[in-house]
């Protein structure tokens, strides 16, 4: 079995955002990949009014799924569960899928679908330049309140500008219908609304919380490797 996890939105860097889950799985013969996602600016083309969008994000992730036949769990995060639901549909060796704080959408369903009516103040959108992105200065205390000092510098660090149409692009699959689905929602997030994250989760086969911010796999890295090695 090999992870393939995806990350979220206006961040780049796949592998560190997930690096401390990955060594403790690694501890246990348990090898994984991050790919990266062209719509944050981790392409050959910078993200904007004509940059890559969700259709690109679903490429690089299906791309990464479909290298071999060796069983996959898919761990995607926040918007990585958007693109993970299109890109992970149809492909027979992702035997489990999991969510944290994420969203699970339909088919037809986009990020726009579960925005708020007015924009979180966490965020900044600029429709001119066509992107998004989250606000440094309120980085941490909304996204890694509960994470250390060194870790929530190192990972505000690594904020992007997103493409902005992929808030509206539809996905036009879901690969969670078909594979089963362990939703981890975390309690003291502070980014997507818990209750938000509890109705994501009837949607899911299982549903399991921790106590934790917008990032468990930095503050409780062992945790989140512990639900994906135990995983039914």
């Amino acid at each position: 079995m090999r992870v393939v996890f995806v990350h979220g939105a206006c961040v780049r860097d796949g592998s560190w955002w997930w690096h401390l889950a990955a060594s403790a799985l690694r501890g246990h013969g348990i090898g994984s990949t991050a790919p990266a996602l062209p719509s944050c600016g981790e392409g050959d083309r910078p993200a904007g009014p004509q940059g890559p969008g969700l259709a690109e994000d679903v490429a690089a992730v299906r791309a990464d799924l479909t290298v071999s036949d060796e069983p996959i769990v898919v761990v995607a995060h926040s918007y990585g569960g958007i693109v993970a639901a299109e890109a992970a549909a149809g492909v027979a060796a992702v035997r489990h899928m999991v969510l944290v704080s994420s969203y699970l959408p339909e088919p037809g369903e986009s990020l726009s679908t579960f925005g708020a009516d007015a924009p979180p103040p966490f965020l900044d959108f600029d429709p001119e330049g066509g992107t998004f992105g989250a606000r440094p200065e309120l980085f941490a205390e909304t996204f890694a309140q509960d994470c250390p000092p060194d870790l929530a510098r190192d990972a505000a660090a690594r904020l992007v500008r997103q493409t902005l149409t992929v808030t509206q692009q539809p996905v036009r699959a879901a690969a969670w219908h078909d594979v089963l689905t362990t939703y981890v929602a975390c309690t003291e997030d502070r980014g997507t609304p818990v209750a938000a994250q509890r109705e994501f989760s009837r949607r899911a086969d299982r549903a399991v919380e921790v106590e934790a911010g917008h990032h468990p796999f930095l503050s409780q890295p062992q945790a989140v490797a512990d639900i994906v090695r135990h995983l039914p």
